[in-house]
């Protein structure tokens, strides 16, 4: 059985709706990204040192990632080898199929999110302002409710202009509670008082916002360390996520951003809004590949349900959809 056989096979036990939010919300970078292979594979006679040399352009211009292009690129250059393969249009299955190992690997982390069976889930939000942090927030607390869960917001961005406002806007809209200070107070006691109010309501999600800027780098990472301790000692194994927000239409600079949070936050997961908007949808690799972080929601829209969660054999059906629904 080919690898697009099993990926469609793997794709029809999914639902009709999932697959097609993957399938639409990828559209822009399947045009970029599978829509310049299936250009180059058109134009090579045979597959030479060149048709590498460009295959590694595209997907680097794909933001797949330095380190990540060059491992895949030698990893086909030794299946192509072993496989005896002369016709370019042979190596394109075999290149959705090495981006697919490298994106699993060797690699144990959860895709799923950490959910406490009973008791109170805390869930810590972070990243810098402007990726959709806070839009993130309000479409999760949708999820959840949509679960039958109840569930709570904690404005914990009490620094930035309209951010609280913001955050009750989407408690409105969702039918949720927002736990509040007044703008400027203490991110810390706002959770403390959060915490207490979630266990106290008997709430099974606590989602909580955080600042996404201070005066410097090191203000912010403190500013979040002291916010995770006051929620560590109520609740001794929370936050039990630790979700990086990162704005996927800015490319390596959202590599960059998690680079940054990962070294000095434990972060457990990624959310990636705005992957309909880009035309480089590679970045969930390198993401993945080189920071060993798994992304665990993606931003496929607009709409309140359109915080999916990433499926990693959704993700490549996404990207090269036209390539593997065409396999007979």
């Amino acid at each position: 059985m080919t690898f697009f056989k099993k990926l469609k096979d793997k794709i029809t036990q999914q639902t009709d709706s999932v697959s097609g939010k993957f399938k639409d919300g990828l559209s822009k970078t399947r045009g970029n990204f599978s829509g310049k292979i299936n250009e180059m594979v058109a134009r090579y006679r045979k597959v030479d040192e060149d048709f590498f040399e460009e295959l590694e352009e595209i997907l680097i211009g794909a933001d797949v990632g330095f380190e990540t292009v060059m491992e895949l690129v030698e990893a086909l250059r030794r299946e192509v080898q072993l496989r005896n393969i002369s016709d370019p249009k042979d190596v394109q299955e075999v290149i959705v199929e090495k981006l697919v190992d490298i994106y699993q690997g060797d690699q144990e982390e959860e895709e799923t999110l950490h959910i406490e069976k009973d008791g109170l889930t805390v869930i810590l939000f972070v990243g810098v302002n402007g990726v959709g942090k806070t839009t993130s927030i309000g479409k999760m607390a949708h999820r959840f409710k949509q679960e039958g869960k109840k569930v709570m917001l904690a404005a914990g961005d009490t620094f930035r202009a309209g951010a609280i406002e913001q955050l009750e806007v989407w408690g409105e809209r969702t039918g949720v509670d927002v736990i509040k200070q007044a703008e400027g107070s203490d991110p810390a006691a706002v959770m403390f008082d959060a915490v207490q109010a979630a266990k106290a309501r008997k709430a099974d999600i606590l989602l909580c916002d955080t600042a996404g800027r201070l005066q410097n780098k090191v203000n912010l990472m403190n500013e979040l360390e002291k916010v995770k301790r006051v929620i560590t000692r109520e609740i001794p194994n929370a936050p039990h996520e630790v979700l990086l927000v990162l704005d996927a239409t800015t490319g390596q600079n959202a590599f960059v951003q998690a680079k940054q949070f990962k070294e000095t936050t434990d972060v457990t997961g990624i959310i990636l809004t705005k992957l309909d908007g880009t035309a480089k949808g590679g970045i969930v690799i390198a993401i993945r590949n080189e920071l060993r972080i798994p992304v665990k929601f993606v931003g496929l829209g607009e709409q309140m349900d359109d915080l999916q969660a990433f499926d990693a054999n959704e993700y490549v059906y996404g990207l090269f959809a036209d390539m593997v629904d065409n396999e007979k």
